[in-house]
């Protein structure tokens, strides 16, 4: 059966709604301040795991009031056991504003270090996508990652993210060597390509990793390129809250994938959940809604073999 693997933090995000951020030396009231999980690559996973799809999940877990946060929840998420590291666990300061923008402050903990002992006993195995984060990447145990990854079989999927290029050039390299399936929204997009026009952006990154380049663009949906453009339509709708969005279109990117839908089909798919996402607090849809997509993916791969 088709399966992923994903590496990466499980963090405790603190949400924090308010109308606007602040300037220097200013002061503002929130509204709502809650505890929520999150870290890219349990955005990830929540997704493959609430749409059915089989995944391992390599996310170290640490000490303290954050690391029993996310200890407990991913217990009654049902998500496999964590790895249990010494060490405190970190977290996530995710600032809100009324239109939905976004903004973190991290307190990176233990949960985003990697040990190549993790991975050894997985190298027999045989996986279809093997998901990687430029947040762990950026770790000092970036490299190590980067190596342990490169003895295993599958297609790696790499989303660098907002800090990408912060990720030393001889990581970065070392990671398009492995020709990894690059996911990137607009902004990143152009910063590493050094291109202004989201055409030429996944042309130049198709032409490193010779492997298909994802970006999404919001409401607008999604391109991709692997030699030929696609360009597939989003879902508009009123945005609440931008956490999360781009990890859960990644993570329905795949579950379309291991289902064995072709490009268009999957993306849009990452899009529809994706604009889910948005219209709601936080990184999780609620269980409705997940049952309504697991149908609606159901339903596209019996068509697509009928």
């Amino acid at each position: 059966m088709s399966k992923a693997l994903v590496i990466g933090s499980t963090v405790c995000d603190v949400m924090v709604y308010l109308d606007r951020l602040p300037s220097r030396e200013g002061d503002a009231h929130i509204h709502e301040q809650t505890w929520s999980l999150g870290g890219c690559a349990f955005n990830v996973v929540s997704v493959l795991h609430a749409l059915g799809q089989k995944a391992d999940f390599i996310s170290p877990v640490g000490t303290g009031v954050y690391g029993d946060f996310v200890r407990a929840e991913l217990e009654k998420l049902g998500i496999q056991s964590p790895i249990s590291v010494a060490g405190a666990n970190g977290c996530c300061y995710c600032f809100i504003e009324s239109d939905g923008e976004r903004t973190f402050l991290s307190d990176h903990g233990v949960e985003y270090g990697f040990q190549k002992e993790w991975l050894q006993s997985l190298e027999q195995k045989r996986y279809d996508f093997i998901y990687l984060c430029g947040l762990e990447v950026e770790e000092l145990t970036g490299m190590e990652l980067i190596q342990s990854v490169s003895k295993l079989e599958g297609q790696v999927i790499f989303a660098p993210g907002p800090r990408g290029l912060l990720i030393p050039k001889d990581r970065l390299e070392a990671i398009y060597d492995l020709h990894p399936i690059l996911h990137l929204n607009e902004a990143e997009a152009k910063a590493f390509s050094a291109c202004e026009e989201i055409a030429d952006a996944a042309k130049k990154l198709y032409q490193r990793t010779g492997q298909l380049v994802i970006v999404t663009l919001g409401e607008n949906g999604a391109l991709a390129y692997d030699g030929k453009f696609y360009e597939v339509a989003g879902f508009p709708t009123k945005v609440l809250d931008t956490v999360g969005a781009g990890d859960s279109h990644l993570g329905a990117f795949l579950a379309a994938s291991l289902q064995g839908l072709d490009m268009e089909d999957a993306l849009s798919f990452a899009n529809r959940l994706a604009s889910k996402v948005v219209a709601t607090k936080g990184v999780h849809v609620e269980r409705h809604h997940y049952h309504t997509l697991q149908q609606e993916l159901n339903q596209l791969v019996q068509s697509k073999r009928s």
